[in-house]
């Protein structure tokens, strides 16, 4: 954990006794006989926590902020590089932003700029280096080369530009299938012997029966479902929850849909099936999960570190 806050500046007094100059405190001046007087204590300003201490490539960085000024809660933000993240509400005068991280990007130090009105923190962490495996992947003959259609891809888009103030998802998140886990986050894959640039794995492939129940992780609302016979020619039938504050999941390749856009869902809550619709090579879940608008590895949020 990372905790960073303003800390009093120093300046350099003289002392009329030794004749050396020492470091006072900037609530204090040397007035008179070079004796120092408190004065009243400078504003506090920023308190700023980042978890994990130590994140890699795919982590999700929680930075939660604390304010002793609420007046100027509504003015928090949180960027890194060239983005800028949300910061909601959390608690009184809490607040919070995610900022994802992927295979595609470089390792190494970024700073994390946190502004409330005139108050600025630049704080520096590094982001270290993960291996992920390379995968083969030999699609059969009618689903090789298959490309999305305008309509599934920009419905996916819509899907990951979703912002929810609220937050609706409370802890760690559920397994949305029991099958054995696959394909982990991160893979890196030839597809019939071509290797795919700029694509990594985009969640978890977990292998359950045709048919078997496909649950939420955890509370939210249904704003994408799509199916083949739509025109979702890679995604297949597919599910999208919007868990809130930049948070949502994506079912993709499912036999049936059991909810429709717009369901306010629990979790645990059955809301599909199993299959194998789409680029698929058999049936499997495919559960992706997004922090504003990226693919992250959703292991922390299953076990629960993800937002500590």
């Amino acid at each position: 954990m990372i905790i960073d806050r303003i800390s009093d500046s120093n300046i350099k007094g003289f002392n009329s006794i030794t004749g050396f100059k020492k470091v006072l405190p900037v609530a204090s001046v040397v007035l008179g006989l070079g004796l120092p007087v408190a004065l009243s204590s400078p504003a506090k300003a920023l308190q700023v926590q980042m978890t994990p201490q130590s994140p890699r490539l795919g982590d999700t960085i929680s930075v939660i902020v604390s304010l002793d000024n609420p007046e100027n809660g509504s003015n928090v933000t949180v960027s890194s590089g060239q983005e800028t993240y949300p910061a909601y509400e959390i608690a009184p005068n809490k607040y919070r932003a995610f900022i994802p991280t992927t295979p595609l990007e470089k390792p190494g130090r970024r700073t994390i700029v946190v502004q409330n009105g005139t108050q600025t923190r630049n704080l520096a962490l590094q982001v270290n280096p993960r291996k992920f495996p390379v995968q083969r992947i030999n699609l059969p003959p009618g689903k090789a080369g298959v490309k999305a259609t305008e309509l599934e891809l920009r419905r996916a888009r819509e899907f990951r530009e979703v912002r929810t103030p609220e937050k609706l998802w409370q802890g760690a998140f559920l397994k949305p299938n029991q099958g054995r886990m696959t394909t982990p986050y991160g893979v890196r894959r030839y597809y019939n012997g071509v290797f795919a640039n700029d694509y990594y794995h985009r969640g978890l492939d977990f292998a359950g029966a045709s048919g078997s129940a496909v649950v939420a992780p955890a509370a939210g609302r249904v704003v994408l479902v799509g199916t083949v016979s739509q025109g979702f020619r890679v995604h297949g039938n597919v599910i999208g929850v919007d868990h809130g504050q930049g948070v949502g999941s994506i079912f993709m390749h499912l036999n049936q849909i059991l909810v429709k856009e717009g369901d306010v869902v629990k979790p645990g809550q059955k809301i599909g099936t199993v299959g194998s619709t789409g680029a698929s090579t058999g049936p499997h879940l495919h559960w992706g999960l997004y922090v504003n608008g990226k693919s992250i590895d959703p292991m922390p949020w299953l076990n629960g570190t993800a937002e500590k």
